[in-house]
Formats: structure tokens, C-alpha cells, sequence
């Protein structure tokens, strides 16, 4: 490899990279490999060759490899890849019109949830320090700190209305289905409005928290997200949400799919009241009380469902309401399994107690004594329903209700689905059953905004309106998270094929069956490319490795440059399947 400085008459003279090489005859020819002419100066090409040449103590010995310092190498490929799933879900115009500060610190908050999902001061210290290509390729100031993350998120919360109405406009049309479901995730600290203690969803006793309800459409994909005080029920939260859909989505006619804690029957019959709410169509589920009067008045006769999974029935309980029993054996399996259990840990605990009333040497005595100790150590397993207990002053003796127990077990594996307002035509008794599954994908957005890669928790702010925004913030995070995973479903550990499987079921009762490349994809841990299957996290590290180098000639007076790293197959692959180009080359 060398420079050639070419002459050129009265006009400067060409400064070419060529090197030579020996063509399949053996004779030697030479090829241009770039045109440094507008990249350098006529000194800078000569001094280029002296050193390619290894003259002045320097040693080229075929190659570039001393001629350039690498100044330093910034991971690029994940902050590309949701930065162009952003701008092709069209999120920059939906947060706000016009490229200012806010926005561009909104867009980075947002990302940086993805991908660094820790406190704002962490996040502004990862782009003001150059730890990766998001400030850079955001346009945001040198001096870009934690208060302008702040400012965006008030920014942000101040449009929320907007922005989710804009959401509904894509996402909802008149007559789909709509989920809603209600959570909760503790707080540390005790200076927020909001935070209360209430009915735990899987947080931490003694905790305070925070409630949260998340409207999503029939395929989970986000809609809407509303913070509550940690007290409040979920059917309190439900005409909030009503009003919503209705006043500011525009939706005259849709269905509202909730579970059965959150549209009961107090709520339905509310609504039927409303005028404004006449077209709305209601599918929820009865819970363990209702189902066992309908039992006792004969309208669910179980022995009827050894042979079929489910059946739609007609009930004076229920009058007006479409009612689905539906029995799934490998439910009641495991409700069968777990009652056995909880049931001989209950018996062991009280047999305890009841040994340590019976003891010689100092014996547990006092009738509220040890009534305070059943209820402490017995009543955590929900089991003493099921014993006749009988506490003295100086002793307790018990016995299991097998009546009762066996009453209770003759339900195993019955859940009832239940509608209203949706006639037979708009969907048969499988597709409401299937439709109320559907609220699994609630469940999914929770566990990813609260735990898997979000992490909503812990909550580092106090005033009332940034934990809202901080929650806002999460559900447009899960919004782009939720279309990229989608996409990637090839290569991430997700079965392409499981709407083709869900129909091959004969009930929509049955447990869906991962597909057959989907388990082969789990057991190889590859593709049918033979590329790497990842988790969504672990892919996000994969996408980083493709970085944006910055190197400088050590000829004086060369600039510094920078070029991407060569992407590989599994990073070729992830921009193809996220429609977004591919950053290569040179900056």
C-alpha cells in the first residue's frame, strides 16, 4: 500500500491510495483504493508516504496498523435500533410538534428506560459521559444533566392526554375489544400522595404503594396508563377508565374485556344505566361464590363436563347475561394438588400448637392466646374455612369439614366466562372464552413494566405529578419495547407459530402448545439460520457490540474520523427484521 501524487497540469495533484498486486498471469498491476485529494493536504500525502514507506523510524509492514490511535469506541448498534423503531412508529410527532429540547430529552428518557433502565441522574450521567451514541445522535447539549430528564418528563406528562388519544386513533376502532386490568408496586420512601397501603398484587407486606391501570388493545399493545393511591379497589378505577374510552377516545361502541375482581356485577349494572354507554359490550368472569350458587341451583352440572370442555348456559341468577362454564382438567389438577398441600400444612401447624397446649412443662394456656396464634401462624395458608376448630382456655382441638372440602373440589377447573351486551353473532362462546384469555397480555405488560426490563421500581421521586409522568414514561418505553419484539420474534425466544397453534386446539380451554420450531428453537438455542436465539435484554448487548469507532492519523495535522464496526450476521439480521438501515461504514 501506497500514496501516488499524481500531477495534473495546471490543476492540483491527485493524491491516491493505491497498492499493487499480481493479477492470475503474474503481472504486477495496481488499484486505487481511495482518493485522499479533498482529505488531505499535499505536505500531509507526502509525510502519509513516508511512513507507509517506513521511513522515519516508523513501520508500516503492510498495513494501517500503526498509522492510527483509536481514540475511543462507543456502542451504538442498540441506541440505532430504537432509535429508527421510534421514528418508523412515528413516536418524535406524536410526543410533540417541532424538534425543541423537550422532545429530544423525551426521546432519550424513553429509550434510555430500554436500554438502562435505572434513575434519572444515572441516565444523564450515561449520556453527558459518552457511555453511548444516544446523546449524539439525539442532538443534545454538551451540558445535558438530570434536570433537563425532569423537565422533559413534566413535559411530557402535561401531554399525555394528547399523546394517548393519538395512540387510541391507531390502535382502537368501534366494536374491537379493549383490555383493562388494575396493579400495584410498592414505594420506598413515605413523602408521595399516592402511595397507601391496599389490597397487595403481588407486592411486598408492609410495603406502601402505588396502583396502576393499564388499557391495552386486544393484542396487549399499550394504550393508556393511570396512577391511583395504593388503596384504591379495582372496580373504582373502572369509571374512570369508562370515561376515558368514551369522552376523550370518542369510542361509541366497543368491548370491555376486565377480570372478574374489576367488572362485577354492581359495575355491569351501573353501567347499564348509563345512556352514554348503551353500546358497550362487557366480557369479564364469575368468581368462586357465584359460581357455587349456580352449582346449588343445579345450572352447572359438573359430571356433565367429563366429556366436553366447555358450554354456554342460560341462568335466572344471571338473567340477561351469556354465561360459558368452562372446565379445564389440568387446572383442577393442580387447584386439587395445592389444596391436598395447604391443606396437611394447616393440619401440621395446628397439631404443633395444639402439642404445645398438651405439654407438661410449661403449656401454652389462654383461650385468646391461642386463638391469636392460630390465626398468626395457620390463617396465612386460607385453610381454616375448612376445619371445625374448637379453642378452651386451655387447649384446641380440630377436625376437617370433609363435606366441605369435597363440595369445594367438585368445582375444580370451573371458571365461567360471562357477557353482556354482545350477541351471539358477534362472537360464539369460543371466542369469548378466547377473548377474556386474552387479558394475559395485561399480565405480560405488568411483569415487563414492573419487573422483567422496564423496572418501573424502585421509584425515586416524590411529587405526585412526576410519579405519574415516571409511570407515563414506562408505558411509551413498553409501547416501542412491545412493536420491537414483535419483529424480532425470530431470533428472540418466541414462537412465531402460535397463533396457527392456538387454532389447532379443539376448545380454547386446552393449553396451547408451543409449536414444533418453537421448541426446537429452545432446546438448539439457534435458529433455522443457525444464528443465536436471545432473550429481548440479552439481544439489546448483542446490538451494542456493533460500536462507533474514533480514531486519529498520527500524521500531523490529520483529523480524527469515525467508522462503525463490520456488523454481524445476528446484527444484520436484527436491523433487517426491525425494517431500520443498518449503520455502516464511516461517519
Amino acid at each position: 500500500m501506497y500514496v501516488d501524487i499524481v500531477p495534473n497540469r495546471s490543476s492540483p495533484p491527485a493524491i491516491l491510495l493505491r497498492e499493487s498486486y499480481r493479477d492470475e498471469n503474474g503481472k504486477v498491476k495496481k488499484r486505487t483504493l481511495f482518493n485522499l485529494s479533498a482529505h488531505c493536504t499535499l505536505e500531509q500525502a507526502r509525510q502519509l508516504r513516508a511512513v507507509l514507506k517506513g521511513e522515519g523510524g516508523r513501520r508500516a509492514e503492510g498495513s494501517l496498523e500503526d498509522l492510527f490511535k483509536v481514540l475511543e469506541s462507543v456502542p451504538h448498534g442498540h441506541v440505532a435500533a430504537i432509535l429508527g423503531t421510534m421514528d418508523q412508529l412515528g413516536l418524535p410527532s406524536l410526543l410533540g410538534r417541532g424538534d425543541t429540547p423537550q422532545r429530544r430529552a423525551a426521546l432519550a428518557a424513553i429509550a434510555g428506560r430500554i436500554l438502562w433502565p435505572s434513575s434519572k441522574l444515572a441516565l444523564s450521567r450515561r449520556i453527558a459521559g459518552a457511555v453511548s451514541t444516544l446523546g449524539d445522535e439525539l442532538g443534545l447539549d454538551a451540558g445535558f444533566d438530570e434536570d433537563d430528564i425532569y423537565e422533559a418528563m413534566r413535559w411530557l406528562w402535561e401531554r399525555q392526554d394528547r399523546i394517548e388519544t393519538r395512540l387510541a386513533e391507531g390502535r382502537l376502532a368501534e366494536g374491537e375489544v379493549v383490555l383493562y386490568d388494575l396493579s400495584a408496586t410498592w414505594y420506598e420512601g413515605s413523602h408521595c400522595p399516592l402511595i397507601a397501603f391496599g389490597h397487595k398484587r403481588g407486592g411486598k407486606p408492609g410495603k406502601k404503594q402505588i396502583n396502576f391501570g393499564l388499557l391495552t388493545d386486544a393484542e396487549g399493545c399499550p394504550i393508556s396508563i393511570q396512577v391511583y393511591p395504593g388503596n384504591t379497589s379495582d372496580p373504582a378505577t373502572v369509571a374512570d377508565q369508562l370515561g376515558k374510552l368514551r369522552r376523550r377516545f370518542g369510542l361509541k361502541k366497543i368491548i370491555v374485556v376486565g377480570d372478574r375482581g374489576m367488572l362485577t356485577s354492581a359495575r355491569l349494572d351501573a353501567a347499564a344505566e348509563d345512556p352514554a354507554l348503551a353500546d358497550y359490550g362487557w366480557i369479564s368472569a364469575l368468581r368462586a361464590p357465584q359460581i357455587r350458587a349456580l352449582a346449588e341451583a343445579k345450572d352447572i352440572q359438573p359430571e356433565l363436563f367429563d366429556q366436553r370442555a366447555l358450554a354456554e348456559i342460560d341462568s335466572e341468577l344471571f338473567a340477561g347475561e351469556r354465561l360459558v362454564v368452562c372446565r379445564n382438567p389440568a387446572l383442577a389438577e393442580e387447584r386439587a394438588r395445592k389444596r391436598k398441600e395447604l391443606l396437611a400444612t394447616t393440619e401440621d401447624v395446628l397439631s404443633k400448637i395444639q402439642e404445645a397446649c398438651r405439654r407438661e412443662k410449661n403449656p401454652y394456656k389462654g383461650k385468646d392466646k391461642i386463638g391469636r396464634r392460630v390465626e398468626r401462624e395457620a390463617s396465612k395458608y386460607k385453610m381454616l374455612k375448612h376445619f371445625d376448630l374448637r379453642i378452651t382456655e386451655s387447649g384446641l382441638s380440630f377436625a376437617r369439614k370433609q363435606e366441605q372440602i369435597d363440595e369445594e373440589a367438585s368445582l375444580d377447573g370451573f371458571y365461567v366466562v360471562r357477557a353482556r351486551n354482545i350477541s351471539r353473532e358477534e362472537m360464539d362462546e369460543n371466542q369469548l372464552v378466547e377473548t377474556y384469555k386474552s387479558l394475559s397480555a395485561v399480565e405480560r405488560a405488568f411483569r415487563a413494566i414492573k419487573t422483567m426490563s422496564l423496572r418501573v421500581r424502585p421509584i425515586f421521586h416524590r411529587e405526585e405529578d412526576m410519579v405519574r409522568a415516571h409511570f407515563f414514561l414506562c408505558m411509551l418505553a413498553y409501547h416501542v419495547q412491545w412493536h420491537m419484539e414483535r419483529k424480532l420474534a425470530p431470533v428472540l425466544f418466541a414462537d412465531e407459530e402460535l397463533s396457527e397453534q392456538k387454532s389447532k386446539r379443539a376448545t380454547p380451554v386446552e393449553t396451547t402448545e408451543r409449536s414444533e420450531s418453537a421448541k426446537e428453537k429452545a432446546a438448539g438455542k439457534r435458529t433455522g439460520e443457525g444464528l443465536v436465539v436471545h432473550s429481548f435484554a440479552t439481544l439489546l448487548d448483542e446490538l451494542g457490540r456493533l460500536a462507533r469507532v474514533k480514531c486519529a492519523g498520527l500524521v500531523e495535522g490529520a483529523g480524527a474520523f469515525s467508522k462503525y464496526t463490520e456488523p454481524t450476521r445476528l446484527q444484520r439480521k436484527i436491523f433487517e427484521l426491525l425494517g431500520v438501515k443498518l449503520p455502516t461504514g464511516a461517519v
